[in-house]
């Protein structure tokens, strides 16, 4: 006996099986995580390969720019360079990283793939220890310089991009302490191998080892997944009916940012005080102790990247905690420390052991400075223009400060010198206090 069905109802064909409806969820569309650090949920979980590509990364590209630095001078002299012609040619590196910084940040904002733009300026940067090493004229040594220091301008903004984009910016400040920490360790063991391969073979192999340094550094680059890579500060999309904002629009506003100009500002201030204080150091040492001088200044140098290779790590979880400003104070409270003990200290060993103050401000300003710059310039779309902004006013700050610190050391003594370079750092203390917002936003916010 078959009993009806009801009307409402029809009988199921073969292949047909009640299921509960399914809808797939969207995925987020980019513009949507541009600002994800609004909330708590800007934690980006990457892969393994990529976090360990951008470790690799930052070692190897710490390697390659320790090739451009005091050997210059080293291979400029075995040369038979006259002084000047060497200082001619260091001025020129150091005009165009300054006047490049803000063009570089801009370059990148630009570029559609950050890993293009570091490995191109990892290539140029090859290309010109190269150039060095086989055509060591005045006209080709005059573009390589200028031609490494246009490329840096555009790595050291596309790393941290990099950085950022990779992890989020509620874990930048940890992934930033990374970078350093890696970096400090690339510098620490290329001054070593460096140093060797000149004693060893001869000063041109220094550059020819910078030069092949650019494989391994691309490979670590090749680990880092691009499609891991999100925005840094993409701007917010526009509501729908209003005008494209202008690019002149959104300089200005980086001009008005009251905490981006502030920053600067004491960025400046601390080079001005600090560029000068180991070239004095240097002075002193060669005068106190010639015979162990060089020695000792080598110990100067690396007593800071061992206190940023341990600590760089701690400072970025630390900036995540406690917020910017803390360890703003920290970092500056070190420089103008430092400068009193040098000015009442004579012994060369405590010279040395004094250092560590450098190395702890290396760790804080080495993660703040683009933890800080990317803060204050979420969701404007000019995250690397902003860095290169900071980057030109602390170069400004360094290139003043030689000077400054030479006119007081000839007139007043290093005593003296000191004295005053820690008068300027304790400024940049005081306006951080005083006047520096905090940067962090709370996760609610």
């Amino acid at each position: 006996m078959t009993v009806p069905l009801p009307k409402d109802r029809r009988p199921l064909k073969p292949r047909e099986v009640a299921r509960s409806e399914f809808r797939p969820r969207p995925m987020p569309r980019r513009e949507a995580l541009a600002d994800a650090a609004e909330g708590p949920a800007d934690m980006k979980a990457i892969s393994r390969t990529s976090s360990r590509g951008l470790d690799g990364f930052a070692f190897f590209v710490a390697n390659l720019q320790t090739g451009f630095g005091p050997f210059l001078a080293v291979y400029f002299t075995q040369a038979k360079w006259t002084q000047s012609d060497i200082g001619f040619a260091l001025t020129i590196g150091s005009l165009v990283s300054l006047l490049g910084q803000v063009p570089g940040g801009a370059f990148v904002d630009a570029m559609r793939s950050l890993r293009f733009a570091a490995g191109f300026s990892v290539v140029a940067i090859a290309l010109s220890a190269f150039a060095l090493a086989l055509w060591p004229n005045f006209l080709i040594v005059l573009l390589a310089m200028a031609a490494h220091s246009a490329a840096s301008c555009i790595l050291t903004p596309a790393i941290a991009a990099i950085s950022i984009g990779l992890v989020g910016h509620a874990r930048a400040g940890e992934r930033l302490g990374r970078n350093a920490s890696f970096s400090a360790l690339g510098n620490a063991v290329a001054a070593a191998g460096m140093g060797a391969c000149g004693y060893y073979l001869s000063n041109d192999a220094v550059f020819y080892l910078t030069g092949f340094l650019m494989i391994p550094t691309l490979v670590a680059l090749s680990f880092i997944r691009a499609d891991e890579i999100g925005p840094v500060t993409v701007a917010k999309p526009p509501v729908a009916g209003a005008a494209e904002p202008r690019r002149e629009g959104a300089v200005r506003a980086l001009l008005t940012n009251r905490a981006l100009m502030c920053f600067g500002a004491c960025m400046m201030l601390f080079f001005l005080a600090n560029a000068a204080m180991l070239p004095l150091v240097g002075s002193m040492l060669t005068l106190r102790a010639s015979e162990t001088a060089t020695a000792l200044i080598a110990a100067c140098i690396v007593v800071p990247q061992v206190v940023l290779a341990i600590s760089g790590p701690a400072v970025g979880r630390a900036a995540e905690r406690w917020g910017r400003r803390p360890l703003l104070l920290i970092g500056f409270a070190a420089l103008p420390i430092r400068g009193l003990l040098f000015a009442y200290t004579s012994s060369p060993e405590l010279l040395v052991a004094i250092q560590v103050f450098d190395g702890i401000s290396a760790a804080v300003f080495g993660v703040m400075v683009p933890l800080v710059v990317s803060d204050v310039t979420r969701g404007t779309g000019r995250f690397n223009i902003a860095l290169g902004a900071v980057g030109t006013a602390m170069g400004i700050g360094a290139a003043l400060s030689t000077s400054l610190a030479g006119i007081m050391a000839d007139r007043l003594g290093s005593h003296s010198a000191f004295l005053g370079l820690a008068v300027v750092g304790f400024a940049g203390f005081v306006m951080i206090a005083l006047i520096m917002p905090e940067t962090r936003r709370s996760a609610g916010a």
